[in-house]
């Protein structure tokens, strides 16, 4: 046996086993508030159209092969429990800590969230039967499943990790292909995904860059005079981005060994002594420079 083997075991049991529900301790009970959630509604209302997607987590208790303590699923077995279950089917974790479990929520974005109902209505599952499992209005599945028709590819892929509201995606469409991939840089560099910036770029967006929109944009409380100014604000704005975009690293690199240079020379007691006595405006500025944590630190 190799040492990695040595050391490393499995996880779980390798087959769910299925528990009474009375014969579970739960190891966090949920708050009496947690029913009268509307995620709570949710997932009952999945577990009622689909059934359980995951199973709880369950560990076995040394000297007590009746019971079983619960690590992961509460909210699952207390809608269980509503639907008058009596068993439910687990996996069974091989370690009794419950730290471990759903620490880091994997929360879908807008277009993972597209392709999973674009998948199930391909598969055959109904636009009303996802609206039930989900508990949505089946307009809101329908809006989910026609999300990127219009959007760039390109854009597909700088946004499909990311926590974006629909409403960007419906702004979006509203651009041609190269401007929706130059908002969506000008989103990013921003870090900015609500709908009332992408709105705002959209207002700076010329006429000629939009998708079947032949009249001039009107934005309230903006006159026409303002709007022009703002395209002309924003076209500045994208070509210095493209500047810093192209000279980053370099001028990064620069500065890194600027800092431990600066930071070299400060470790001289004569050299501090020399700066103090004759330019300790320097003095100070350098030593900003070297005790900084990063260059990010350095300019806020």
């Amino acid at each position: 046996m190799s040492e990695i083997e040595t050391f490393a075991r499995i996880a779980f049991e390798p087959e769910c086993i299925t528990v009474p529900i009375a014969a579970l301790l739960p190891v966090r009970p949920p708050r009496p508030s947690v029913k009268a959630s509307h995620k709570y509604q949710q997932i009952r209302t999945s577990v009622i159209e689909v059934g359980l997607v995951e199973p709880p987590v369950v560990a076995r208790i040394e000297g007590n092969p009746k019971n079983f303590l619960l690590l992961d699923g509460h909210v699952r077995v207390e809608i269980l429990k509503d639907l008058d279950r009596t068993e439910v089917e687990c996996l069974v974790s091989t370690d009794d800590e419950a730290f471990t479990f759903n620490k880091r929520i994997s929360r879908l974005s807008a277009v993972q969230e597209h392709a999973m109902i674009r998948k199930a209505i391909a598969r055959g599952v109904s636009s009303e039967k996802i609206a039930r499992a989900l508990s949505l209005h089946v307009n809101s599945v329908r809006r989910k499943a026609n999300l990127l028709d219009g959007i760039s590819h390109e854009v597909v892929s700088m946004l499909k990790d990311t926590m974006c509201p629909m409403a960007v995606f419906e702004i979006l469409k509203r651009m041609k292909p190269l401007r929706q991939i130059e908002a969506t840089e000008l989103m990013i560099a921003a870090n900015n995904y609500t709908a009332a910036y992408a709105t705002a770029l959209l207002a700076g967006t010329p006429s000629n860059e939009l998708a079947g929109e032949k009249k001039s944009k009107k934005v309230r409380g903006v006159t026409p005079e303002a709007m022009a100014k703002m395209e002309k604000e924003l076209a500045r704005l994208q070509e210095s981005m493209a500047e810093i975009h192209e000279t980053y690293g370099k001028d990064h690199l620069q500065l890194t060994v600027v800092r431990g240079y600066l930071a070299k020379l400060l470790g001289n007691p004569r050299i501090v002594r020399y700066l103090l006595q004759h330019r300790p405006e320097y003095l100070e500025q350098f030593q900003a420079i070297a005790d900084a944590a990063s260059f990010a630190d350095q300019a806020a």
